[in-house]
């Protein structure tokens, strides 16, 4: 097998062999090359100690020489360059005690994760792959590099990464593999919040979101989102629905585009469901209040698992807003621009049209047909350019001043009936009519 090796690549690798060493592009770069994507960064592993490295390069930075990394600075890129090593006892299922340098490649690469990340090539050797990794790439297989529980209690992350692998590239987990997430699954609580929040967001983005469920199934939800756990195991018998709450929710995440925030928002948008069912007399499920709770919901589970501000904000919004159904015609869509904030659309479009996807055949002609008429009136609405917010209206608090009115509550209460009335009729945006309106 030939990988074509980026030429700064190349030129690292020769010229640690110059100098007498051995040096492979290793891990993910071999992976995504073997599987014709664009690897995002190529790592190097080398028999060479960090002061070799340093010796043969001009312009280094030392990433981490305790675990025998140094980066090669070559014009603009860098390049981790880390030498063979054995990890040696892991304190906090995260980091290794100690590490101690090898000669041998193969010791190297039994330290690492799955086996199809174990693989090393350069020009002269080929495809080092000592584990299998072509093997399982070719059954699409996620397969921990020898005992997997020894690989997971090494570095608890690898339990997520594993879920992580199988959703990007549409795996299946092997079973001996499986079998010890489940085990080891409650050790996944010694990871950063931060650690998991990065595997969370590539699973949610990826082509095979479903794979949460593994997650689900494997135990691993349960350490940081067990929310999401009471919603597996909680139906919903009604008209409207015909999956379980957890099985609805990651219909309506596949449903969408794989944005962070959308499939995120999709992932939150019903997690208060449990908490809030009833069952009438008929038998039939509700949810009210459902909505409002969720969104509260959302806000500490992002805040959890540390995402930014400016998520946390959009979800919130989002799934507070996520069951709105209007009626037709542009004075609706007014009113709702101005109540959910108009900077929640057209996103929150996609929101409606996930959910409604996910759930039963029961009226959903009409339903998404009503969903293409609020489209339809939002982009009317956007066209004429009509105002739906105190931004846009055509008097200000300085223009109600200079006509007399006190700064104050006053004024606010002046801006927003003179908002309201615009809204319900367009045409009235304009300084003339509403100041001989509202200021008398």
């Amino acid at each position: 097998m030939t990988i074509i090796l980026p030429e700064k690549v190349k030129y690292i690798i020769e010229e640690l062999n110059k100098a007498g060493f051995e040096a492979y592009a290793v891990g993910g770069c071999v992976r995504d090359s073997i599987l014709g994507r664009i690897p995002n960064d190529w790592d190097i592993t080398t028999n060479a100690k960090p002061a070799d490295v340093k010796k043969i390069f001009k312009r280094t930075v030392d990433t981490g020489l305790k675990h025998g990394t140094v980066t090669v600075l070559i014009s603009k890129e860098s390049f981790e360059v880390t030498t063979y090593r054995i990890d040696g006892e892991y304190e906090d299922s995260r980091h290794p005690k100690e590490v101690s340098f090898t000669s041998d490649l193969k010791e190297d690469l039994l330290r690492r994760d799955f086996t199809i990340n174990a693989m090393a090539y350069n020009d002269t050797d080929g495809l080092v792959d000592v584990f299998g990794g072509l093997k399982d790439i070719e059954l699409k297989t996620i397969r921990c590099v020898g005992e997997p529980h020894e690989r997971f209690s090494e570095d608890a992350l690898r339990l997520l990464r594993a879920i992580r692998f199988a959703s990007q590239l549409g795996y299946e987990i092997e079973s001996e593999t499986y079998k010890a997430i489940k085990e080891l699954s409650p050790t996944l609580k010694n990871i950063s919040a931060e650690r998991i929040q990065a595997e969370l967001n590539k699973i949610l983005t990826s082509d095979n979101p479903m794979m949460l469920k593994t997650a689900y199934e494997t135990g691993l939800t349960a350490q940081f989102i067990p929310e999401l756990d009471l919603c597996f195991e909680t139906a919903q018998n009604n008209p409207h629905h015909c999956y379980s709450v957890g099985e609805h929710i990651m219909r309506s995440v596949e449903a969408i585009e794989p944005d962070k925030t959308l499939r995120l928002t999709m992932l939150l948008h019903d997690i208060a469901k449990p908490l809030c069912k009833t069952t009438g007399e008929d038998g039939i499920d509700h949810f009210h209040g459902h909505q409002a709770k969720s969104s509260e919901m959302a806000v500490e589970i992002c805040r959890r698992l540390k995402y930014d501000n400016d998520t946390t904000d959009k979800v919130k919004r989002f799934v507070k807003f996520h069951d709105e159904r209007l009626e037709k015609g542009t004075k609706y869509m007014r009113r709702a621009m101005n109540r959910i904030g108009e900077e929640a659309f057209p996103d929150i479009f996609k929101v409606w049209k996930a959910d409604l996807s996910a759930q039963s055949d029961y009226m959903r002609e009409e339903k998404m047909a009503r969903l293409s008429d609020n489209i339809s009136d939002y982009e009317e609405i956007k066209a004429a350019g009509d105002c739906v917010s105190l931004k846009e209206l055509a008097v200000t608090g300085r223009d109600l001043i200079e006509n007399g009115v006190e700064p104050g509550p006053k004024l606010g209460e002046v801006l927003n009936e003179m908002l309201k009335d615009v809204i319900e009729e367009p045409s009235h945006n304009t300084k003339e009519y509403l100041l001989s309106t509202f200021v008398k």
